[in-house]
């Protein structure tokens, strides 16, 4: 498990919809507990009107899958922000067992900032790239999808 400063964690605990034929949470769960890790963690940083203003869409996942969590498990997401290029802003999560902390998935995970009004990609503002991304060019591309 990597030691990052900032990290944000997110308690969740297994549930029976969340386990699939193979009697171990389905694999689309880890995506559905990265997309909530995030989603809470800027609902923490981001001010009533940043939420209102903005939006985030996800354009890329990488997730590996190390070990199987199975019902009742209590399970942490883990995630902290990464470096931004332009409008790709990267977010990285750890999900790991509660009791043990054996690393159950990691995933990275490629954002894009949106208006939330037209839905279309827009630059946040330095504010929010200080505050979602430990660096990189501040370098507009319409190309992003």
């Amino acid at each position: 498990m990597e030691t990052v400063q900032n990290a944000f964690e997110l308690a969740i605990t297994v549930k029976e919809g969340d386990i699939d034929q193979l009697g171990h949470v389905n694999n689309v769960v880890y995506v559905r507990w990265v997309q909530e890790a995030a989603i809470a963690h800027w609902s923490v940083l981001a001010s009533a009107e940043e939420q209102r203003r903005l939006a985030w869409v996800i354009v890329r996942h990488e997730i590996d899958y190390k070990r199987a969590a199975m019902l009742a498990d209590a399970i942490v997401a883990r995630t902290w922000v990464g470096k931004a290029e332009g409008l790709a802003f990267e977010r990285n999560t750890e999900i790991v067992r509660a009791k043990d902390r054996k690393l159950l998935a990691k995933a990275r995970t490629v954002w894009c900032p949106v208006n939330a009004k037209t839905m279309k990609p827009t630059e946040p503002g330095d504010e929010i790239r200080a505050r979602f991304s430990t660096a990189g060019p501040r370098v507009l591309s319409a190309d992003i999808f």
